[in-house]
């Protein structure tokens, strides 16, 4: 698997201290306010539960499955739920927690989504923004981000490629070799 990786982007110790920034400013901003904590399965479980554990405020914590590459290494635009909220959220705060906003595709669909259900406020935290990828006319910003990342093939810490390298504690860069056969 470490064969795999043309470089190490972003280390474990570089991760877990943004990771634990971002949680302290989160928790600040919802301090008094339970926000519901909504986590996109699976490549932000990694980023989810270290950033929960950063954040010593009242929460509630779900689940959402949604999808639009398949086993693509870019978006197809559509966004497919598999798993669909657990519980209301009208009249809650809701963060969005992703792995990566990358064509802004999902998450402009999602916080459309969830606005329509009735949220307070939706904001969105993502560990990776990869602005050069931003589809036309998809204006979406994340509201709490980790780490600005170039135009390249991004793994580990949740992020895969076909179900593999989630468990790298860094992120590195896939060799294009990898994905491209």
């Amino acid at each position: 698997m470490e064969n795999d990786i043309a470089k190490v982007l972003l280390s474990e110790e570089q991760i877990q201290a943004r990771v634990h920034e971002m949680g302290r400013q989160i928790a600040w901003d919802y301090r008094g306010k339970n926000p519901v904590m909504v986590c996109i399965l699976k490549g932000a479980i990694m980023f989810y539960t270290d950033l929960l554990r950063a954040m010593p405020i009242q929460l509630s914590m779900d689940f959402m499955a949604v999808s639009s590459y398949g086993k693509r290494t870019k978006s197809s635009g559509e966004v497919e739920i598999r798993k669909d909220l657990s519980n209301s959220i009208e009249n809650r705060h809701v963060v969005i927690v992703e792995d990566i906003i990358d064509s802004g595709f999902t998450l402009t669909y999602l916080s459309r989504m969830l606005a329509a259900r009735g949220a307070s406020s939706i904001k969105i935290c993502t560990l990776l923004d990869k602005p050069s990828r931003r589809a036309p006319g998809i204006t979406l910003k994340s509201d709490y981000y980790g780490f600005e990342v170039p135009d390249e093939f991004v793994v580990g810490y949740g992020l895969d490629y076909n179900e593999a390298y989630r468990n790298l504690p860094y992120i590195g860069v896939l060799k294009s070799e990898i994905y491209e056969k």
